[in-house]
């Protein structure tokens, strides 16, 4: 599944966690720590200076289109942001020959799409780095804001158990991998069948078997509740599923992070979210608002690790 060329090849790409080896994953980490801490001292060009990046929209988007278009931005470079509904992704031209025209123009491509064989075939035919900022598959970009959160409040990730209520989704794909390699335990509670893709918990219990870390599915949610240091929730309706909204708001009522769920993890367990968030659906208010948690500091890094992302894709630091 990984898409990373050979490290001795000039193009990396980062469509899923497992494009970076636990190595880089954590000194990307580091790098996205320095970056924030240096954030409002910076001075003289930028690293991404005279480089250009398009960031290409078929999903509506808050998160990952400020914080990219700033980062990219902050980074010295020029960001060229496209709706779909501009380029015709797929309908007006193909995405092979989206590929090959933006690598003549720009420096990396970044993309929101519905489809991750979109992420696979623009990767393929172009020349020059894509980065997924989320498809139907993974969420990558977000498992690194979500670490670089963990390790913040937490100091570390290795040894952590982290605790996902919800769908099986590309969020929780992501988060497999991303704590596996980090030798997190990451426990992951649906209602049956809404579980995560075979695969990618194969993938990622591979992952987790290197580094010390483990992976399991359950779908009850006390066993994933239990001694969790890290809760995690998401929508149960995706854009894209509207349709099933109702029906998944009864399937998913057991999964709810509410109060008796962070009640039932560690006293010191903190809370997150992808955002956005439906209050009193997935997560309570109370929850969301509560002193556990890290909702919003898991936002703003989002900036700061994609930022660390472009610079080791596309320069030589990190």
């Amino acid at each position: 599944m990984s898409q990373l060329l050979a490290t001795d090849t000039p193009i990396r790409h980062f469509l899923s966690v497992d494009d970076l080896q636990p190595d880089e994953l954590i000194a990307l980490l580091d790098l996205a720590d320095e970056l924030k801490a240096e954030r409002l001292s910076a001075t003289g060009p930028g690293p991404l200076a005279g480089r250009s990046v398009a960031l290409l929209f078929e999903k509506p988007s808050l998160r990952t289109r400020v914080s990219f278009e700033v980062g990219v931005a902050e980074l010295g470079g020029t960001p060229i942001v496209l709706s779909g509904g501009e380029i015709g992704i797929g309908a007006r031209e193909s995405v092979a020959d989206i590929a090959r025209v933006l690598s003549g123009y720009v420096h990396a491509v970044v993309l929101r799409t519905f489809g991750h064989g979109r992420l696979e075939e623009l990767a393929e035919a172009g020349s020059v780095p894509v980065v997924n900022a989320l498809s139907d598959l993974t969420h990558p970009c977000q498992a690194l804001a979500d670490l670089q959160t963990i390790r913040e409040y937490k100091g570390e990730l290795r040894g952590l158990k982290l605790a996902y209520l919800g769908d099986g989704n590309n969020v929780a794909h992501s988060l497999l991998k991303a704590g596996a390699m980090s030798g997190m335990h990451v426990a992951v509670a649906t209602p049956p069948g809404y579980e995560p893709d075979g695969q990618i918990v194969d993938e990622a219990t591979e992952l987790a078997a290197e580094s010390g870390g483990r992976v399991s599915v359950t779908t009850e949610v006390g066993t994933a509740l239990t001694d969790a240091d890290v809760l995690y929730t998401d929508v149960w309706a995706s854009m894209g599923q509207e349709d099933e909204a109702a029906e998944r708001a009864a399937v998913f009522a057991p999964f709810q992070l509410n109060a008796a769920a962070v009640d039932a993890a560690r006293p010191d367990a903190i809370v997150m979210h992808c955002l956005p968030a439906h209050r009193e659906e997935e997560i309570t208010a109370e929850v969301l608002e509560s002193q556990a948690s890290v909702v919003f500091t898991q936002a703003e890094n989002r900036l700061h690790a994609q930022k660390a992302l472009l610079c080791v894709l596309l320069t030589d630091r990190g």
